[in-house]
């Protein structure tokens, strides 16, 4: 693993779990913390696109194609650009929150891709944790379709649009636990 992944993944993980910490304070407490989320949101995107960038070259994804590689990197950047455009759209009120977390949802999902991807390579830390992180992100693909809808208003969603919702507990709590995990196997490994 690169020298500095293991500082992105720390990153990333207390961003995720600052991120997650801000939805709930705002939901408690009002502003400013709805903001803060949403800026979480699209830093959580960069820098797992950052990770990706990391890892992609990876010794220990062992002899999966470099042509595999990069298409999942291409994911995970896609995915990234996708939580930007999430954060953009409910920043400049352009959308609602519900429509622009579908969008961030959307982009998240693929960032799911990547870790379900990296998972499957024989990533050999932590695959067990990245797959589950992964699939549940994955549940934001759900949302799509009423991305496409226009659908912007919580009241009057279709129940179906609720499930890409649960994808938030891979992108908030899993997938940054598995980055602090990371981070933390690395500088295990670097002591031995």
């Amino acid at each position: 693993m690169k020298a500095e992944a293991p500082v992105v993944a720390r990153t990333h993980g207390i961003v995720g779990l600052t991120t997650c910490a801000c939805l709930i304070a705002f939901y408690a407490a009002g502003e400013p913390f709805g903001i803060i989320n949403d800026i979480g949101n699209a830093l959580l995107g960069v820098l797992s696109a950052a990770l990706a960038w990391l890892l992609r070259t990876t010794t220990s994804l062992g002899t999966s194609s470099p042509t595999r590689r990069s298409v999942l990197f291409g994911v995970a950047v896609v995915g990234a650009v996708l939580t930007v455009v999430g954060t953009v759209l409910v920043v400049a009120d352009i959308t609602g929150f519900y429509l622009a977390g579908l969008w961030s949802s959307f982009g998240f999902a693929l960032i799911g891709v990547w870790l379900v991807g990296i998972s499957r390579l024989g990533l050999p830390r932590l695959p067990r944790a990245a797959l589950v992180a992964g699939l549940v992100m994955l549940l934001g693909l759900v949302g799509v379709p009423g991305i496409v809808m226009g659908l912007d208003d919580m009241d009057n969603a279709p129940a179906w649009t609720f499930v890409a919702g649960l994808s938030w507990a891979g992108t908030y709590l899993l997938f940054p636990v598995w980055s602090l995990r990371l981070a933390g196997q690395d500088r295990t490994e670097r002591r031995s």
